[in-house]
């Protein structure tokens, strides 16, 4: 029996909610798959760590987390602290030392789920967004000079690297290629960067030669959040900065139906470190506490974290868990237009595991 150790880090807000129905859920399956193990070991940071002792995690957090099979994440941020802290604090703490360089968000609409687009159907809207996770306009480079004063500078510096933008190309375009379709949409701003993003547009026609099989169009950002909206069905994996596929993805999650649903892969593809799977819905505090939070992103993000670790059966059974509940509207959360709570969608879905005959 394959046995593996998971790190569950709930964060703050809903994220302690819907990481505990995470556990549970996955835990059921391991049960009644039989064929693998997992062993969760909790962690208390985020923001209520930060209050008690001045940092989001312990100096050796990530020297802890090196020894766990993979990462199972809730959100972070929090009112009261500032979200530079608490994000750079964490979630960046980990994702960028560990290089979990290729951020995958998946995006579909799910079965009794509608979008708000008329006339899209399933069909219509299948993407998979990847994100490049370790550059960019979040590499950390910049200051600020003159603090408080009239003259007062602060600068943000976008870094692309040749190696780091080649990549997240190569990566995407493998992921175009094992897709149906094998389409890829490179997303840029070269007509006003014409740095970085030039470089961008250089690379992604260099990597596309060794690719003759997947067909690739480029989008300016702007024009591509139009096509994202008016021909959803063109469009099938995407690529874009770590900047733009952040704003893109979650314009994607709310087409889709609602941010509650997405889920999120921070991956190492070479798997030197672990590799981190996330709701992207953030900590949602002004509904924390109300038992109401979707956990169905927790749960899709589950299925990307089961299918890194090689457990695409189980993976496939709980996808198919959550396609079965969310097909009835009387499991749908207030996000979704319901009245579920947590604990309801989180029942259904492990009633859904146990009966799962496929």
């Amino acid at each position: 029996m394959n046995s593996y150790k998971i790190a569950a880090i709930p964060g703050d807000g809903i994220g302690k909610e819907v990481i505990a129905a995470g556990v549970e859920v996955l835990q059921a399956l391991a049960a009644r798959d039989g064929g693998f193990k997992l062993e969760f070991e909790a962690f208390d940071w985020g923001s209520d760590y930060y209050k008690k002792h001045g940092v989001m995690m312990p100096e050796n957090g990530r020297e802890t987390l090196k020894s766990f099979d993979a990462i199972y994440f809730g959100a972070v941020g929090a009112p009261d602290v500032p979200d530079h802290v608490t994000l750079w604090g964490l979630r960046l703490a980990i994702c960028q030392p560990f290089d979990q360089y290729a951020n995958v968000r998946p995006t579909r609409i799910l079965p009794g789920i509608e979008g708000p687009l008329r006339n899209v159907a399933a069909k219509d809207l299948d993407w998979v967004i990847v994100r490049e996770n370790s550059e960019g306009e979040y590499a950390g480079q910049g200051g600020r000079s003159h603090r408080g004063l009239p003259e007062e500078v602060a600068t943000e510096v976008s870094i692309f690297t040749r190696a780091g933008v080649t990549r997240i190309m190569r990566f995407a375009f493998e992921v175009a290629r094992s897709r149906p379709r094998k389409l890829l949409t490179v997303v840029t701003k070269s007509n006003a960067q014409r740095h970085g993003m030039v470089m961008w547009d250089e690379i992604a026609a260099e990597v596309a030669a060794d690719y003759p099989d997947v067909t690739w169009d480029k989008m300016l950002v702007d024009a591509m959040t139009m096509r994202m909206t008016l021909k959803p069905q063109s469009l099938d994996t995407i690529v874009a900065t770590n900047l733009h596929a952040d704003i893109l993805s979650d314009l994607a999650a709310a087409l889709a139906g609602s941010l509650g649903i997405a889920p999120t892969a921070n991956l190492n593809p070479e798997r030197r470190f672990p590799s981190m799977f996330e709701p992207i819905h953030g900590s949602a505090f002004d509904i924390t506490g109300k038992g109401i939070a979707n956990p169905v992103g927790t749960f899709w993000t589950a299925t990307m974290m089961l299918e890194h670790l090689g457990e695409k059966p189980a993976a496939e059974r709980l996808m198919r868990a959550i396609e079965r509940v969310t097909a009835d509207p009387l499991l749908h959360t207030p996000d979704l237009g319901g009245s579920a709570t947590t604990r309801q969608v989180t029942d259904a879905v492990i009633g859904a595991i146990h009966g799962d005959n496929a």
